[in-house]
């Protein structure tokens, strides 16, 4: 990684977490109006649905098909959240799943050494620690050709950058207009630029981190990927993330009628008007035959024939 890269990195992650530091007092002294709020909302809602729905579920996973003037849009819409370049973000997901917590992984949390201290490094690499060190787009010959084979896409990477500023432009513009003072541009930018950055960052971080390693898990997978409730909402149906790893296609992330997946209900709603077809969708017949297979590999591994007469695979005590 080059020094510069590794800057602004840094950069992408302080700025945000010292807005929300400034943040505490502003709150207290009530410097935030319904506009900041609203705008807040939207951009909220406009990045992450660029973060799950377009860079996650479509780009890296093709879980649905959309017109090629959407997909670029995901990917401007996802740039706005200010996780890096399209193609490097695809490249770095597919990478991630095919090594999933094995060494090749590029935010695994596992690994990296043993007890409390090994734990807070693995979480703090899995968190934040890999954007320091990872190339952008590094093997994405390898793992997103499809994307480098695509002029538009290609040119949405090369875009970041204005894509970054665009996405702080228009709640300061917009601020500015519907409060018809500059100050309104200013809490605005503040609030649904910078705010809403960190908050869109350490949500979909925690995927990376709490979600390989708190929570809950019920299909058999080979890495170790868990489902966390309490961040299903903010996180727009990511933080299924086990479900996601027994079923890496698959459009929706909440597989049961309870687990909230709004990302789903965007795709949802999308093929409902024509926007999105050959929607990839687990049948519950599919869910439970994995079910099935991870509780036969459970019994064989717990009957005493598979641990054989001196404990596991035969091995003397």
């Amino acid at each position: 990684m080059s020094r510069l890269h590794r800057n602004v990195n840094i950069a992408a992650v302080v700025l945000p977490f010292a807005a929300v530091l400034a943040a505490i007092p502003m709150l207290w002294n009530q410097l935030i109006g319904w506009t900041d709020l609203l705008l807040f909302a939207v951009m909220y809602f406009v990045s992450t649905a660029g973060i799950t729905v377009g860079f996650h579920r479509l780009l890296t996973h093709r879980a649905f098909q959309t017109y090629k003037p959407i997909e670029y849009l995901f990917a401007a819409f996802g740039s706005m959240a200010v996780e890096g370049p399209v193609i490097g973000w695809v490249s770095d997901h597919r990478r991630h799943h095919a090594h999933a917590d094995e060494e090749g992984d590029p935010h695994s949390p596992h690994g990296h050494g043993d007890g409390f201290a090994g734990t807070l490094r693995g979480l703090w690499h899995a968190h934040l620690g890999w954007l320091f060190d990872h190339p952008t787009a590094k093997d994405a010959e390898q793992h997103a050709p499809d994307l480098l084979d695509d002029r538009g896409m290609r040119m949405m990477h090369r875009l970041f950058g204005p894509l970054v500023i665009a996405g702080l432009a228009i709640p300061f513009l917009a601020g500015w207009g519907l409060r018809g003072e500059l100050a309104g541009g200013l809490t605005a930018l503040f609030w649904a630029g910078l705010v809403r950055i960190f908050l869109v960052h350490h949500v979909t971080f925690s995927i990376n981190s709490i979600c390989h390693f708190f929570g809950r898990r019920r299909f058999s997978t080979e890495d170790q990927s868990t489902n966390v409730f309490w961040l299903a909402l903010p996180s727009f149906g990511e933080s299924w993330h086990h479900n996601h790893h027994a079923f890496p296609r698959s459009a929706l992330h909440g597989l049961r009628w309870w687990e909230l997946d709004p990302g789903g209900w965007v795709i949802r709603a999308m093929k409902r008007l024509g926007l999105a077809w050959n929607v990839v969708l687990i049948t519950k017949e599919r869910q439970q035959q994995k079910l099935a297979a991870a509780a036969a590999a459970g019994a064989q591994a717990a009957s005493p024939s598979a641990q054989g007469p001196h404990g596991p695979s035969g091995a003397r005590a």
